[in-house]
């Protein structure tokens, strides 16, 4: 007689016999089931209590993570020096750079199994452009674009663009808006003095069109990480080039908050208490990946295109709605956060001493020291929490408003901060309100700026993209998409669809002296 199957057993079996499924998409689930099976890293009691009660997550990285969470390949040296590993040549011509980027990007790691990070596309890309026409150049990175999509299926991989006006970012964009897919996703870097009003323009229509890309603050992320130079990867993260994330873990502000007496012994205690116990866990999990996986062993590292020292620990923020509300009622007061000027004000208090933890205390595997700060934009399995620094759902106030209450926050969050703001579908009918809104954002400190059109089928989630056709179609057919389904349990467990979409008309007034009727 066959003895019972384990409790692993049968989630193998389940998995393996879902009729949903693709044969790919069974050996990742059968790969992360693997990983979630080995012994977790020794930690303290306090630290393993502080995860238990939801306090600390360690994003289900798996027990003992044997490569980076997030990595950031120099993708330029690859092409221009080839890979003794791979067997590649340099690239020479156009067709070769694509070529070579397909293949190495089936070799890069990441949390999800899939590059986070596609690179500087136009950067890279121009050098080789040579005597191409813009329609050859068009119908060549129409089919890199499709290639992507169809071969690495998942919304968290992304490229990069901006902020200088060239034949690749203007064709990227018009291809993106036209195939509407959700991966790649999309960040076009925007600095004022270098990108011109045309090309901003050109992307923010686009965010009408298709909700991507994201617009980038240049020059905010670029002071961050020197001549290097950064890539933003994954949702929105902002990273080092040839470097990436070892690990990201988050601390749950709304249950510190629950924990606390009042607001000063939720700034002076608790909050630095629970911070603690979040560097141990990060120390636990980074020392484990550069000490024992032997990743930094590998090829990347000996050919240069990730360098061990550029590597850091994100430390994840999430729920600062609940826990300034829930301060706020335990200091008498009925103030909540985003609509009241008191509890702004009480919001970047915390902002500025999570900064200041991070900044003081030093990390033996981070970016000079450090780990990142990091605005988490939340998970599909969240509930009754809002994520990163974000206005909960359905209570969000006018684009200005919101942009005015949040913006503060986003010069502490070096490694990424996203607020998701929801536009009426009359948006499309005038995208100079959406170009005026971008402009206005950035101008007023936004790091990041991302919007959503309530009428597209394509729509952000916490910072990736999903089709609200592939959700309605995923419980009966599944999906050829990897992250269908994450979007689908975030739709049922966080209310993200309940985001309240605004006509932008006379909203825009505080950020301009003179509007016209035009405008509306």
């Amino acid at each position: 007689m066959n003895p019972a199957p384990s409790l692993h057993q049968e989630r193998f079996i389940k998995i393996i016999t879902d009729p949903h499924l693709s044969p790919k998409q069974k050996n990742l689930w059968l790969t992360v089931e693997a990983e979630a099976a080995l012994p977790s890293l020794p930690v303290s009691k306090a630290v393993s209590r502080a995860m238990k009660e939801g306090v600390l997550c360690d994003m289900f990285e798996g027990n003992a993570p044997f490569k980076p969470r997030y990595v950031l390949p120099d993708y330029a040296k690859f092409l221009k020096n080839g890979s003794a590993y791979l067997e590649l040549l340099p690239a020479t011509h156009f067709d070769d750079a694509l070529n070579m980027l397909n293949i190495l990007y089936h070799h890069v790691p990441s949390v999800t199994q899939i590059p986070v990070y596609l690179g500087q596309l136009d950067d890279l890309l121009l050098p080789f452009v040579g005597h191409l026409t813009e329609a050859e150049i068009e119908e060549k990175l129409t089919r890199f674009w499709i290639l992507l999509d169809r071969t690495l299926p998942d919304a968290f991989m992304h490229a990069n663009i901006g902020p200088t006006d060239n034949v690749i970012c203007r064709t990227l964009l018009k291809v993106d808006s036209k195939l509407k897919q959700i991966a790649p996703n999309l960040t076009f870097m925007y600095a004022a003095d270098v990108t011109p009003d045309a090309l901003l323009r050109q992307a923010t229509k686009n965010i009408c069109e298709c909700s991507k890309p994201h617009i980038a603050n240049y020059p905010m992320h670029a002071e961050a990480y020197g001549e290097k130079g950064f890539g933003i990867v994954s949702c929105y993260n902002s990273l080092p080039l040839a470097g990436g994330a070892n690990t990201l873990v988050r601390m749950n502000l709304k249950a510190v908050a629950q924990k606390a007496k009042n607001a000063d012994d939720f700034l002076q205690e608790i909050l630095p208490q629970y911070a603690q116990l979040m560097f141990e866990l990060i120390d636990v999990r980074s020392r484990f990946l550069h000490e024992s996986s032997h990743f930094f062993s590998g090829f990347l590292t000996q050919e240069g295109l990730i360098e061990e020292a550029r590597f850091a620990p994100m430390f994840g923020v999430y729920g600062m709605a609940e826990a300034v509300n829930i301060l706020m009622e335990k200091e008498g007061k009925n103030k909540k956060y985003g609509h009241d000027n008191e509890a702004n004000a009480f919001s970047l208090r915390i902002s500025e001493t999570l900064n200041e933890i991070v900044e003081t205390t030093p990390v033996k595997y981070g970016f000079n020291g450090k780990a990142l700060l990091h605005a988490q934009g939340g998970i599909s399995s969240d509930v009754e929490v809002t994520p990163g620094l974000r206005i909960p759902y359905g209570t969000e106030p006018d684009p200005v408003a919101y942009v005015q209450a949040t913006a503060p926050h986003h010069r502490y969050y070096t490694s990424g901060i996203s607020d998701i703001l929801t536009l009426d579908e009359t948006i499309k009918s005038n995208p100079e309100a959406m170009f005026n809104l971008c402009k206005g954002a950035l101008h007023t400190g936004f790091r990041e700026f991302t919007a959503n059109v309530a009428s597209n089928d394509l729509m952000r989630i916490t910072g990736y993209m999903v089709k609200l056709s592939d959700i309605e179609r995923f419980k009966e057919e599944g999906s050829r998409k990897n992250t269908t389904w994450l979007g689908a349990e975030a739709s049922v467990n966080t209310q993200v669809l309940e985001r309240v979409p605004r006509v932008l008309c006379a909203e825009m007034s505080p950020f301009y002296e003179t509007k016209t009727d035009e405008d509306c």
